[in-house]
């Protein structure tokens, strides 16, 4: 019988969940792979596992769709015998501001970056319950360092995030003493959105530290948090300090201000 730690890594198909993955493959995990649509890319996470001498497998599901996200956990005990922790890295982070807002942009961002974080730990904290028990889990939530600096662009994503920091708190306590519950708060990691190549090179300077996070930065800190086990309803930032220095709008836009000066 593999005796060997189970995770979920939400997202893993690619970018900083895949990191995250193969990181914590690295250190002995068995990692499932969660993907919604990019199939070929969580296959690729998979092979390149197992090359490492890992074990991973593919799971797709659609965690804006309750019924969906509630069967996930399940399946990947049934395919690896145990679950031991979920990693929500999948996110929704799509530009609006409070003249573009809307319910819908709302919903949307509630559904992909809040709900399946908290169907996730019910039902993590269900399947150990129903095991050993002496069985004990970590949910891992990543955030945003927005949330310690914030500023009003990005609402809709920037308000679902700070749902999901104060879900920390509450599950940390709902959950206790069977299932730790951590968060991650990166920096500029990777482009993304609507920022070009300059505008991220630039952004990621913009620190205490000259230097933001890289997505090793941020697999480090979840596989330290997952097996911390006196640490729980906290969030470790990994930002090179940028929560530090208020900045009036998100950093694509001040690089672009830069840029243009």
């Amino acid at each position: 019988m593999d005796t060997r730690p189970v995770v979920l890594v939400t997202g893993a198909a690619q970018r900083i969940g895949r990191e995250i993955s193969l990181h914590l493959a690295a250190q002995g995990w068995r990692v499932a792979v969660h993907y919604r649509s990019s199939a070929s890319a969580a296959a690729e996470t998979v092979a390149l596992i197992a090359a490492a001498g890992g074990q991973a497998q593919a799971f797709a599901a659609d965690l804006a769709d309750e019924a969906a996200c509630e069967a996930l956990l399940p399946a990947v005990q049934a395919a690896f015998g145990r679950v031991d922790a979920v990693v929500n890295n999948a996110s929704l982070f799509e530009y609006d501001d409070v003249a573009s807002f809307s319910a819908g942009r709302m919903e949307a961002h509630w559904r992909a970056n809040t709900l399946p974080a908290i169907v996730l730990a019910r039902a993590l904290h269900r399947l150990l319950a129903d095991g050993d028990a002496q069985a004990e889990g970590c949910v891992l939530n990543i955030l945003d360092q927005k949330l310690w600096n914030p500023n009003p662009d990005y609402l809709s994503y920037t308000l679902s995030k700070a749902a999901l920091e104060a879900a920390n708190t509450l599950l940390a306590q709902a959950l206790a003493p069977r299932v730790r519950v951590c968060g991650v708060a990166p920096g500029v990691t990777l482009l993304s959105g609507e920022m070009s190549g300059d505008e991220f090179s630039a952004s990621h300077t913009m620190t205490p530290l000259g230097r933001s996070s890289s997505p090793a930065d941020v697999a480090r800190a979840v596989h330290y948090l997952l097996e911390a086990r006196a640490v729980t309803g906290t969030t470790l930032l990994v930002d090179g300090g940028q929560h530090l220095q208020a900045q009036a709008r998100d950093v694509m836009f001040l690089a672009r201000e830069k840029k243009d000066t």
